[in-house]
């Protein structure tokens, strides 16, 4: 069987963009953009079971994930901020699986998981888009349960 190419959205899929958005409103509110502050990125919490569900996806012999997300054009750290993220989370051997693309509909695969569904080109996705937080996909139990199902049968 081919490995599924899965990409995994950061912001509210991997990382809990929205807790730190609204904290940061509420602590400082005349930040009107909490995430063009430095470290904004580097600093989120990970979603609850993110990082052990990104290590079923790694284990898998049924998938391949990659990490794609969109870069905040208000905050140019970003770019080095999501990738120090991913080391400190998620181990150094998996920066080479972060891709930063403001165009996500560009990439080819089989599924991108991500919690909106347009925006960052989701909707120009060629494969299957995974709606994170909604639906049949409310968390991370939901989506492993789903694909450890669907392939893998475990």
């Amino acid at each position: 069987m081919d490995k599924k190419v899965v990409y995994i959205d950061m912001d509210d899929v991997l990382c809990n963009y929205s807790k730190a958005h609204k904290k940061t409103l509420e602590d400082n509110p005349e930040i009107l953009f909490p995430q063009s502050q430095p470290g904004f990125f580097e600093n989120l919490e990970p979603m609850s079971n993110a990082i052990e569900s990104f290590h079923f996806f790694l284990k898998s012999d049924c998938f391949d994930p990659f990490i794609l997300t969109a870069p905040s054009v208000l905050n140019p750290l970003c770019y080095t901020e999501k990738r120090l993220w991913v080391e400190k989370h998620l181990g150094l051997e998996i920066v080479d699986r972060l891709i930063i693309s403001s165009h996500k509909g560009l990439l080819k695969g089989d599924y991108l998981i991500d919690d909106h569904k347009e925006g960052r080109g989701q909707e120009h996705f060629k494969g299957t888009l995974i709606q994170f937080g909604q639906s049949d996909f409310k968390d991370w139990e939901a989506v492993v349960v789903y694909f450890r199902t669907k392939y893998c049968k475990i």
